[in-house]
């Protein structure tokens, strides 16, 4: 499965601007990183877009930013209070677009009912995809053991051989765009899997819950954050994993409890499980904290471990991913704008 929404959209909208006389309009996009700002500034002239670019995040204190923009853009790294959201309303914005997929750091009910319409922006499930299956190869094969190993010149082999994924049964937990793209992935390893979602919309073998958490050798998840999937995979629902079974994460840190998994991983339950997201990671990841002490006691602990691999949420940074991101920025800024001024 290959994503490509966001070229069908650039070329679709890119020659209705062509053929009207379309003002342009402002936008401004909050904690912008160097490599967004370039692609901001490339792309947005071709929307009839002008972009005011800020690393800073948005907060009550940067309002002033917004100069008079009814569309600003923000990232999924800082938290959003509902009395920033207020004050951003109270400047005469009425347009948020989050350059992510989820909406957990910012309240949309509210939001709404102020008068700020939020919304997403899709980019390639290949990304996280990818990355996943990375994952899952580096678990199974004792990756990090192995190149601990090398940088100190010790080229034994690994006390526990590695497991191929053909004599593997994976589960995959959610099975929207990222988890379908895993599950297209998986067919290519001859392995076999199972899915679980509420909404099945693939034609892959879904069990419940239970079921896939019993038979499978690999879980994955993919599934967003709610208040239903906090903890999704708890004490009770480790405990009923395989022994010898991995748990892969690049959905969201709090689908997993992560006082639960330390305990199955101390024990010997789990063969290991390869993060991505962690609960508590922010303030964590995305910084440098080389030369200060690191605060999550959990973390500290997974690392030390030498069957658990953490990276800090970096599954979706690709260079076709981060495109789509802006470019998708952008169209939901001029959609907008062009809804509200009845012009499509």
């Amino acid at each position: 499965m290959t994503y490509r929404e966001p070229a069908r959209r650039t070329q679709s909208l890119a020659a209705w601007l062509s053929s009207a006389t379309v003002p342009d309009v402002g936008l401004t996009i909050y904690g912008c990183g160097p490599d967004e700002a370039v692609l901001f500034r490339e792309l947005a002239p071709r929307f009839g877009v002008v972009p005011t670019i800020t690393e800073a995040a948005v907060s009550e204190a940067t309002i002033d930013l917004t100069a008079g923009n009814r569309c600003i853009s923000v990232g999924h790294k800082t938290q959003i209070t509902n009395s920033t959201l207020l004050a951003l309303a109270r400047a005469g914005v009425a347009y948020i677009s989050t350059r992510s997929i989820g909406y957990n750091h910012l309240d949309v009910g509210y939001a709404d009912s102020i008068g700020i319409c939020v919304e997403n922006v899709p980019y390639s499930p290949d990304s996280v995809a990818d990355y996943t299956l990375m994952l899952m190869l580096m678990a199974v094969r004792n990756a990090k053991s192995m190149i601990r190993r090398a940088d100190i010149h010790d080229y034994r082999l690994h006390d526990v051989r590695g497991r191929e994924l053909r004599d593997l049964t994976v589960g995959v937990i959610g099975t929207g765009r990222i988890g379908a793209a895993v599950i297209d992935r998986l067919r290519g390893f001859g392995c076999r899997t199972v899915a679980y979602d509420n909404r099945p919309a693939t034609s892959a073998d879904y069990v419940p819950l239970e079921e896939l958490l019993r038979v499978s050798d690999i879980v994955t998840l993919h599934t967003p954050r709610t208040a239903d999937t906090h903890h999704l995979l708890d004490h009770q629902r480790i405990e009923q994993l395989k022994p010898g079974a991995f748990i892969v994460n690049t959905g969201r840190g709090p689908l997993v409890d992560t006082e639960a998994l330390l305990t199955a991983l101390d024990s010997g339950r789990l063969g290991g499980a390869a993060l991505d997201v962690l609960e508590g990671e922010d303030g964590i990841f995305y910084a440098d904290c080389s030369n200060k002490p690191i605060e999550s006691k959990q973390l500290l602990r997974l690392q030390e471990l030498p069957n658990v691999i953490v990276s800090p949420h970096t599954a979706y940074y690709t260079d076709h991913a981060l495109s789509d991101t802006v470019e998708n920025s952008i169209v939901n800024c001029r959609k907008f704008e062009n809804r509200k001024q009845q012009w499509i």
